[in-house]
C-alpha cells in the first residue's frame, strides 16, 4: 500500500511539473509575440509609416533592402529621403535607429543589406581588392617609408586590408599591376541611390547619405559616385548631406582622386571617445583634443591651426561646405544607437535639405524597439527549456538522461582551481592571435569556409579543440598507466550500461537539441512574416537562412559542435565538485556562475585588457600591449560575444544538470552559435 501511495505522489508530482512546463512555454511564447507586436507598432509609428522589404536587382546579384515610407510622402507631395549603409558584421536592420527616427519625421529611409550581408546575395569579395595598402594617409604614403606596401595572402585578407582605399580614388590606389581593382566601395550603396531616387514619392533634389563603420567607406564612394549628378529630367540629385558614424578621414588632395569632380557636401562625423579601430581615431591611441591639432582634421572642417573644435559646425549648408565633429562618449558599436549622435544627425538632415522642425530630435523611441526585440529574443530563448522538460517526458528521450557519475570523479577544491586556472588562461591567451590569424590568414578554401568572422572564431575552435584533445590524451594516458579505464561517463560523454544505449543516448540528444533550437528559428520564421523583425538587440543574432547561408551553416556546425563538445565535457563534467550534485534553485546558480567563469574567464580577461587601459586614458590595451594588428573586429565583437557566452553558460548547465550527458547543452551551443555566425554575417 506504502509503495502504491509512493507512486501516486510520483506520479501526481510529474503530471504538476508537466503541466508548469506547458503553461512557462505557453507564456513565454505569448511574451514574445506579444513584445514583437509592441515593436512592430513602433517601427510603423503607429501607423504612420509603411515598410516593404524587397530586392535591387544589380549586375553582381540581388541587393536585400528594407523601406521606410512615411503615408505623408506621396507622388503629389514627394518627400526627401536618406538612404542608410551599415558596417562590417551587421545588416539592414542595425540601421533601424535612424530609420524610425527619419520616418516619424517624414523622411523615406531605405536600409539595404550590403555585399556579402544579410541576405544580399553578391558576396563581399564584389567589393574589389589590390594587392598593395596604405598604412597610413592616402596621398601622403611612400614605399620607402613604408606606408604603401604590397600584400598577399587569402582573397579575404585582401578585401579586408583594402577597406579604406576606395573605388574612385586613383588608379594608383585602386588597381593593382597583375589586374585586380577596387570595383565597388560602396558594397552596393550606388545602386541603391538610384533606386532611391527612381521612387515616385521621394524628392531626388533632397536626398542624403549616412553610414557606420564599413558603411562611412560606402557613404564616401555613393557620394563621389553622384558628384554634380543629375536625373532624366535635369534635376540635380547629388547627396546634400553625409553622417559618418565612426568615419575615416583622408586627404582631399588631387594625387588621391580627381578633387576637381568629385567634392562632398555638409560632412557630419560622429566621433566615438573610445573606438577599437585605430584608423577611426587617425591611428592615434587615443580620441581626445590632440586630434583637433592634426592637418587631416583641420583640412576636413575647413579651419586654421588652432580653430579647430568638437562640436562645433564651420561652413555654411548652402554652399556644402558645413563640417562638424561631435565627439561621442560611446565605443564603435555603440554609436549606431547613441542617443546623442542619433538627435545630432537628425538635426543635420533637418538643416541640408531644408526640412522645417517637427518632432524634437532628442524624443526618440527608437530604442524601445530594440528593447521590446530583446525580450521577445530572451522569452524565445528560454521558451526551449520548458519544451525540452515536455519532451524528456516522452519515451521517445528516454535514453537522453543518464543517472549520476561515481563520487570519485568529482574534483576537489585545488584540482578544480587547477583545471580552472588553465581554461580561463589557455581562452586569454589565444583569443586575440587565433581569431585575428582566422580572420585573414588562416589556409581555408575560400569557396568553402566564406564566413570571414566565422573564419575567426574557427582559427581560435580549432586551436581549443587541439588543446583539449590533447589533455584528453593525457588523461586517457594516465588511466592506462595506472592499470584503470578512463571515465568516459565521468566526462559526460558515454552512458554506463551498453555501447548501444550510448548511440541512443547521443542520436536522442541530437534530436532534442534540433527541436529545441527549432522552435526558436520556427518563431524567429514567424515573427518575421508577420512582424518585419527577426530576434536581435541591435545587432543581427537570429537571421532566416537563405540557401548560400544554410549551406555555410552545414559547413561550420561540424566544427562548432565539436568545439563546444569537448568544452562542456571539460568545464560541465570534468570540472564537476559536490556542488554539481546538490539539488535545488541556490545550488543551480552557484553551479551556473562556476560554469560561466570557466566558459567567460578568459574572454572576460580580454575585455579587461582592451578596455581598462582605455579607459584611463592610456590607449585601447590590444592596440598599446600586443600591437595595433589585434586590435578592432575581434575587441569590439566582445560587447557581443559575452552575452551569448552568459547564455550558453547558462544553457549548458541546466541541461548538463538535467540529463547528466554533455550532448543536449553543448549541440544546442552549438547550433546557436552557428546560427548567429552564419545567419546574416559577412560572407566572402
Amino acid at each position: 500500500m506504502a509503495g502504491h501511495m509512493g507512486s501516486a505522489a510520483t506520479y501526481e508530482n510529474r503530471h504538476h511539473n508537466l503541466k508548469g512546463a506547458a503553461i512557462a512555454l505557453v507564456l513565454l511564447l505569448a511574451i514574445s509575440a506579444a513584445c514583437m507586436f509592441v515593436a512592430n507598432y513602433l517601427q510603423h509609428d503607429g501607423g504612420n509609416v509603411d515598410i516593404e522589404d524587397g530586392v535591387i536587382h544589380a549586375e553582381v546579384g540581388d541587393i536585400a533592402y528594407k523601406l521606410y515610407v512615411p503615408t505623408s510622402a506621396t507622388k503629389e507631395h514627394p518627400a526627401p529621403a536618406v538612404l542608410l549603409l551599415h558596417g562590417y558584421q551587421n545588416d539592414h536592420e542595425t540601421n533601424a535607429a535612424y530609420a524610425i527616427e527619419l520616418a516619424r519625421r517624414g523622411y523615406v529611409a531605405l536600409s539595404i543589406d550590403c555585399y556579402g550581408h544579410g541576405a544580399t546575395t553578391a558576396g563581399l569579395v564584389e567589393r574589389g581588392y589590390v594587392n598593395h595598402i596604405v598604412k597610413t594617409n592616402f596621398g601622403n604614403d611612400s614605399e620607402a617609408d613604408g606606408t604603401y606596401v604590397q600584400v598577399g595572402g587569402t582573397v579575404r585578407y585582401r578585401v579586408l586590408l583594402n577597406f579604406s582605399n576606395l573605388s574612385f580614388f586613383d588608379a594608383h590606389y585602386s588597381e593593382d599591376s597583375v589586374g585586380n581593382k577596387i570595383t565597388d566601395s560602396s558594397v552596393g550603396g550606388i545602386d541603391a541611390y538610384a533606386f532611391l531616387a527612381s521612387l515616385p514619392f521621394v524628392d531626388p533634389t533632397r536626398m542624403a547619405l549616412t553610414g557606420h563603420s564599413m558603411g562611412t567607406w560606402s557613404s564616401w564612394s555613393v557620394a563621389a559616385a553622384y558628384s554634380g549628378a543629375t536625373d532624366d529630367a535635369g534635376r540635380n540629385i547629388e547627396p546634400k548631406a553625409i553622417v559618418l558614424q565612426c568615419g575615416e578621414l583622408f586627404r582631399q588632395l588631387p594625387s588621391v582622386y580627381d578633387t576637381k569632380s568629385v567634392h562632398f557636401n555638409n560632412v557630419l562625423l560622429l566621433q566615438a571617445k573610445y573606438d577599437e579601430f585605430s584608423y577611426f581615431r587617425d591611428y592615434q591611441r587615443n580620441v581626445d583634443d590632440s586630434l583637433l591639432a592634426t592637418p587631416l582634421r583641420q583640412e576636413f572642417l575647413g579651419v586654421g591651426n588652432g580653430k579647430a573644435a568638437w562640436d562645433t559646425t564651420f561652413g555654411s549648408f548652402a554652399d556644402g561646405s558645413a563640417r562638424r565633429m561631435e565627439l561621442l562618449n560611446t565605443n564603435h558599436r555603440l554609436t549606431t544607437h547613441n542617443a546623442h549622435g542619433l538627435a545630432t544627425a537628425l538635426e543635420w538632415f533637418n538643416e541640408a535639405l531644408g526640412v522645417k522642425e517637427g518632432i524634437e530630435p532628442t524624443q526618440q523611441v527608437a530604442l524601445y524597439k530594440e528593447l521590446l526585440v530583446l525580450a521577445a529574443m530572451l522569452a524565445c530563448l528560454f521558451a526551449m527549456f520548458p519544451l525540452m522538460e515536455l519532451l524528456l517526458a516522452t519515451p521517445l528521450f528516454a535514453a537522453v538522461e543518464q543517472p549520476e557519475p561515481e563520487e570519485s570523479s568529482r574534483k576537489g577544491v585545488g584540482g578544480w582551481l587547477l583545471g580552472a586556472l588553465i581554461t580561463v588562461v589557455v581562452s586569454f591567451g589565444t583569443f586575440p592571435f587565433m581569431t585575428q590569424l582566422g580572420h585573414a590568414l588562416l589556409p581555408l578554401p575560400e569557396k568553402v569556409f566564406r564566413m570571414t568572422v566565422g573564419n575567426g572564431f574557427v582559427g581560435w575552435y580549432l586551436t581549443l579543440i587541439l588543446v583539449m584533445l590533447i589533455t584528453t590524451g593525457v588523461g586517457v594516458h594516465g588511466a592506462h598507466k595506472r592499470d584503470l579505464r578512463y571515465d568516459w561517463h565521468g566526462a559526460g560523454l558515454v552512458s554506463p550500461y551498453s555501447t548501444g544505449r550510448t548511440l541512443l543516448m547521443v542520436l536522442e540528444s541530437v534530436v532534442l537539441a534540433v527541436l529545441m533550437a527549432g522552435l526558436v528559428y520556427v518563431c524567429n520564421l514567424g515573427f518575421y512574416r508577420l512582424f518585419d523583425l527577426d530576434l536581435r538587440f541591435i545587432w543581427p543574432f537570429f537571421r532566416e537562412f537563405n540557401r548560400e547561408r544554410a549551406v555555410q551553416f552545414g559547413v561550420y556546425i561540424p566544427i562548432f559542435a565539436l568545439f563546444y563538445l569537448l568544452n562542456n565535457s571539460k568545464i560541465m563534467a570534468g570540472l564537476r565538485t559536490k556542488v554539481s550534485h546538490r539539488q535545488g534553485f541556490g545550488w543551480a546558480l552557484v553551479e551556473w556562475f562556476k560554469n560561466f567563469l570557466l566558459m567567460a574567464g578568459g574572454i572576460l580577461g580580454v575585455v579587461a585588457l582592451e578596455y581598462v587601459p582605455f579607459f584611463m586614458g592610456i590607449g585601447p590595451g590590444a592596440d598599446v600591449y600586443l600591437g595595433s594588428t589585434f586590435g578592432g573586429p575581434f575587441m569590439s565583437i566582445l560587447i557581443l560575444f559575452v552575452p551569448q557566452v552568459l547564455f550558453f553558460s547558462i544553457s549548458c548547465t541546466y541541461c548538463y544538470r538535467r540529463t547528466r550527458n554533455v550532448w543536449t547543452g553543448a549541440l544546442l551551443a552549438a547550433l546557436l552559435a552557428c546560427w548567429i555566425v552564419t545567419g546574416g554575417s559577412a560572407m566572402l
